[in-house]
């Protein structure tokens, strides 16, 4: 890697031995290079001198990188910072994306990864000179479960195996996704994310894997599918498990030979990607049913991965708020606003069915209507306006009975769920777990109206 403009990198580490390795290495490659020994000299450096990129170690004797990063964000908000901490020590990790860092690495650090890690910010400056790094990678928390999982992610992203992440809706799979594509050798190459919830059936198989022109009536020009679009890079399947019987075994042929035919063609199409698949319901139960191909699922889950609901990772709804206000509230017209202890007391008594999803919408309705005041319980109050307390079952909906069957309980459920959100299917499924298309077609099975819930 030789870059053709000299850029300036800060070196920040209180370890002689690594600073000079790193000096010669980055200097080496066409950088102009300063050092210094911990984050004091760290920052008079940065009052005196602009810098593209700080590489900085996380724990010195006089300080943190966190220290290091606010001193350079304070200078320059286009510096990017690239942390570097001890091996497996996740909650530095964490913080530092949560604060803006444009990448971490854990030590020992390789050239070839720090060299990676350069060339992307110089990709990024390129594209997006004022780019704030933090936003595609905030996944905020300090929960042990997530922790643990964010860990297990990093580790996925240094392979090229495929990853099945399960997880209820709203908790992050996406956000998941992008951060290994992110953290990966793939993450100068394409992300592509289809929803197979979304797209019809029909239209499914087009969508994924491109066609023909005059391959079915409407198809006037030919069309490249999805995983043609992620060669080199990743493709993200969400919620897979909504994807058709009848593709699966096209689906299975294109992960295992990484090649497919396009509709209307025969001539075999070859791509070198990377597939995640989420989904929010539970795959290996689909499968005993008979719903999903027990081979399409292993071929998916060659790594594993889960995300904890909201209401399992403790002290993390505080937290969250803290970010969502940062995020919502400011917007360029002020500071951002104060939190009371009642406003945060409402929240964590809350179930939060729709994990950080709803949290974050929530969050932005409040910051939204509420500018410029201390958030508190009276806020929550206006604001939720009723929707924390469990709505009233209709009266044309059976209550529970020991021995009732079991389809009219679970289309009674599906109602009073329906009628809390106020017909609202999307908020619905987020709540039982369950895909807008699955929604749609239990409304049909059950014969409830559709034009009432929107």
């Amino acid at each position: 890697m030789t870059f053709t403009n000299p850029s300036s990198v800060l070196i920040v580490d209180d370890e002689a031995g690594i600073r000079t390795a790193l000096r010669v290495s980055f200097a080496r490659n066409g950088w102009a290079v300063e050092t210094a020994s911990g984050v004091n000299e760290a920052t008079q450096l940065l009052e005196n001198k602009d810098f593209q990129l700080v590489v900085s170690d996380m724990r010195m004797p006089d300080g943190d990188g966190l220290d290091v990063m606010r001193s350079a964000r304070k200078m320059s908000s286009s510096t990017a910072v690239i942390l570097l901490t001890a091996f497996g020590n996740v909650p530095d990790a964490v913080q530092a994306m949560r604060s803006g860092a444009f990448d971490y690495l854990t030590k020992p650090v390789s050239f070839e990864q720090l060299e990676e890690a350069a060339s992307r910010v110089m990709r990024a400056s390129a594209a997006a000179p004022r780019a704030d790094h933090s936003e595609a990678r905030s996944i905020v928390g300090r929960a042990p479960q997530l922790l643990r999982s964010l860990e297990r992610a990093r580790a996925a992203a240094t392979t090229d195996a495929d990853v099945l992440v399960e997880a209820e809706s709203g908790t992050g799979k996406e956000l998941l996704a992008r951060f290994i594509h992110d953290a990966s050798d793939r993450s100068r190459k394409p992300f592509i994310a289809v929803n197979c919830a979304a797209v019809p059936e029909h239209l499914l198989e087009s969508e994924l894997f491109g066609h023909a022109r005059g391959a079915f009536t409407g198809a006037t020009t030919a069309k490249a599918g999805k995983f043609e679009l992620a060669n080199g890079g990743t493709l993200l399947l969400d919620e897979i498990g909504d994807m058709p019987l009848n593709l699966q075994p096209k689906l299975l042929r294109a992960l295992q030979e990484r090649e497919f035919e396009r509709l209307g063609e025969t001539r075999s199409v070859k791509v070198d990607i990377r597939v995640i698949a989420t989904t929010n319901v539970n795959l290996s139960a689909m499968v005993e049913e008979g719903k999903f191909r027990s081979d399409l699922y292993y071929r998916l889950a060659v790594i594993p991965l889960t995300l904890p609901a909201l209401r399992d990772r403790a002290g993390d709804v505080e937290l969250l708020a803290h970010y969502f206000v940062d995020k919502f509230s400011a917007k360029g017209r002020g500071p951002a606003q104060r939190v009371s202890e009642e406003f945060i007391e409402r929240l964590n008594a809350h179930h939060w069915p729709g994990n950080v999803r709803e949290l974050g919408n929530f969050m932005r309705r409040v910051c939204s209507l509420h500018p410029g005041v201390e958030l508190d319980g009276s806020c929550f109050d206006q604001e939720f306006q009723g929707r924390s307390k469990v709505a009233s079952v209709p009266a044309s909906v059976p209550m529970f009975n020991p021995g009732a069957p079991i389809r009219q309980l679970e289309r009674a459920h599906l109602e009073s769920t329906l009628t809390m959100t106020q017909g609202n299917r999307t908020q619905a499924a987020e709540m039982l777990g369950i895909s807008i298309r699955t929604m749609r077609n239990r409304i049909r099975e059950y014969g409830l109206p559709p034009r009432r819930y929107a």
